[in-house]
């Protein structure tokens, strides 16, 4: 008896020792995303703080000095051509975007509501994704002997008597600018708004027809509410991915446009990394205001 009432004081001190070790949730959460924030600080957050820094120092012809200068800041807002460039890359993001959200949405909705099995909405889904096995830059430059001046085109216009001389404004241009963007970034669109629709529920649109509501009232009320999330997440990644282009606008405006990432590549290629640090927390903060405009329209975590 005097052994068996030992190994149960024992026991209760082992679970009460035990008890006095356990962590409470929160700190279990915590615990369990510490991998991840150690990743994310150390590749995403640590380089950022960098160019930060950088932003800050002074540099001439010969290299960089460490310092806490403004005149980097002071230079680039304080620009004319900053700011044009500013308003040139928010016109190819308008328009791009604007595009690619007509053009997805419809895709998507094709996809998800008038192709009734899942294979072949799978299929055709992986067909869009086909362009994506090649380079980004293959693809763009792949319109150049389409735009061309004796592009495939023009070269059709003219043998069907349409036009006298090719067109010249088809290539190196803002127009061909749009296109090649529109064409790298639709994919980008049409997932997220696909898998939206995907979640609709189908009985929606039946109590909705039987409430009197025509295809378009369906459309208009039901679809494109509850899509939203979708083209929000689309939108945050068309904004971000055209805002930070420079090899599409460099090949297919023929130099004869400017985007603000171009401008950080030049002075990247002149050794002015302050500058462009500068260039660079400045778009940071434009692309940040912009999504935070977007998710203060759209909640998307519906989405998550």
């Amino acid at each position: 008896m005097a052994t068996i009432a030992a190994e149960t004081e024992e026991n209760s001190k082992g679970a009460r020792g035990g008890r006095g070790l356990r962590l409470s949730p929160s700190a279990i959460s915590y615990l369990q995303a510490t991998p991840l924030i150690a990743i994310l600080g150390f590749f995403f957050l640590l380089p950022i703080a960098m160019i930060a820094v950088v932003s800050f120092w002074d540099y001439d012809f010969a290299g960089l000095y460490p310092d806490f200068l403004t005149m980097n800041y002071t230079d680039t807002l304080g620009s004319w051509v900053t700011w044009k460039t500013y308003l040139n890359t928010l016109k190819f993001t308008a328009i791009v975007w604007s595009l690619t959200l007509v053009i997805g949405f419809w895709v998507a909705y094709f996809l998800a509501f008038h192709i009734r099995k899942t294979s072949t909405q799978m299929i055709l889904f992986l067909v869009c994704t086909v362009p994506f096995m090649t380079s980004n830059i293959i693809r763009m430059i792949s319109w150049i002997p389409v735009l061309g001046r004796n592009g495939l085109v023009n070269s059709t216009l003219i043998q069907m008597g349409i036009i006298p001389k090719p067109i010249e404004w088809l290539l190196y241009s803002d127009f061909a600018v749009v296109l090649a963007m529109v064409h790298l970034y639709t994919l980008f669109m049409v997932t997220p708004i696909f898998n939206t629709l995907m979640r609709i529920d189908r009985s929606l649109f039946e109590a909705a027809r039987d409430a009197g509501a025509s295809g378009w009232q369906v459309l208009w009320n039901v679809v494109i509410p509850l899509a939203k999330p979708g083209m929000a997440i689309g939108t945050i990644f068309v904004v971000t991915l055209v805002m930070a282009d420079f090899s599409t606008v460099q090949v297919m405006s023929g130099g004869q446009s400017a985007s603000v990432a171009l401008m950080m590549k030049n002075q990247m290629s002149l050794l002015q990394y302050p500058a462009a640090a500068a260039n660079a927390v400045v778009l940071l903060a434009v692309v940040l205001l912009m999504v935070a405009a977007i998710l203060r329209v759209v909640d998307i975590r519906k989405e998550l």
